[in-house]
């Protein structure tokens, strides 16, 4: 069991009244439970809150007007340590469940359609199960450099192979479509971790859906990935934007903390208020129960 702190603050300017959606929120889903969470919005403005059944992301929807926006997100996150069986197998095509077939597919971020010959000299040779995948990982972490400012908002997996060099979103994009290319189900998964060295940031990881179960990788080998606060899960990058903008605003400034915490130094929750969501009060989530199966 381990427990985050989580400090996020993000400073935008707004041109002209606009509509911006936040998904920032840690996810209360799996083998993580929210103990305690505060979103303040500055200035003041009414929200809209929901959370998507089928991901387990949770958002903010706001209107904001002219001038400087200010939103701070502070939350206490509890994970317990899941094992992964060393001999999960690949699970054959028309075994897939119904809701996951679609991380098979080719998407924006993921051509795995233009990449299936690459996919297939490099590791179809290889016995198929979590070995493979790991071997995929592996090659990813051996083959592209990590470089910050290598890469945009737009580039693909395709573009990461071609260049050999991008960040964390990259290289788990890059994980996505070798596997979707084999005929492994795979999705992005962003969220907050602690890094040995600043600055801190919002880091993106990939799942495999092995056996019965999705598993957790990272290319980067940045953190380990059993201490990631999962905050949005989705096809690729174009699902779990931290920040959705509709509208003139610019980034003015991203800054986040996160820190490893010991059980005994989280106090327990209060007891739950009522529900109804006041943007700028901070109250304690009920802690769920952890559940035994993998995320």
């Amino acid at each position: 069991m381990h427990i985050s702190h989580i400090e996020a603050e993000l400073g935008y300017e707004v041109s002209a009244p606009a509509h911006m959606q936040l998904n920032i929120e840690a996810a209360q889903a799996g083998s993580q439970a929210v103990i305690s969470e505060a979103l303040t919005i500055e200035p003041p403005t009414e929200v809209q809150v929901y959370c998507d059944e089928s991901s387990g992301n949770r958002f903010v929807r706001f209107d904001a007007q002219p001038g400087p926006l200010k939103i701070r997100y502070k939350a206490t996150v509890q994970r317990r340590q899941v094992d992964v069986p060393l001999d999960l197998q690949e699970v054959p095509v028309n075994q897939v469940p119904n809701e996951i077939l679609h991380y098979m597919m080719p998407s924006r971020y993921c051509e795995s359609d233009l990449m299936s010959r690459c996919a297939q000299q490099l590791f179809g040779d290889l016995a198929p199960g979590i070995g493979r995948v790991q071997a995929i990982v592996d090659w990813i972490y051996d083959s592209i450099t990590y470089e910050p400012g290598s890469s945009d908002s737009t580039t693909t997996a395709r573009e990461v192979f071609v260049e050999r060099a991008g960040v964390c979103r990259d290289f788990a994009h890059l994980g996505i479509t070798f596997c979707r290319a084999l005929n492994i189900p795979a999705r992005l998964v962003v969220g907050y971790v602690w890094f040995d060295e600043p600055p801190q940031d919002f880091h993106a990881v990939f799942e495999a859906w092995l056996g019965d179960r999705w598993v957790l990788f990272d290319p980067t080998r940045m953190a380990p990935v059993d201490r990631l606060v999962r905050v949005g899960t989705g096809r690729d990058a174009k699902d779990v934007a931290f920040c959705t903008i509709f509208g003139a605003v610019a980034m003015t400034g991203k800054t986040l903390v996160i820190r490893e915490l010991q059980d005994e130094s989280v106090a327990p929750p209060a007891e739950p208020e009522p529900t109804g969501a006041l943007v700028g009060i901070e109250k304690p989530v009920p802690v769920v129960e952890l559940a035994a199966a993998a995320d």
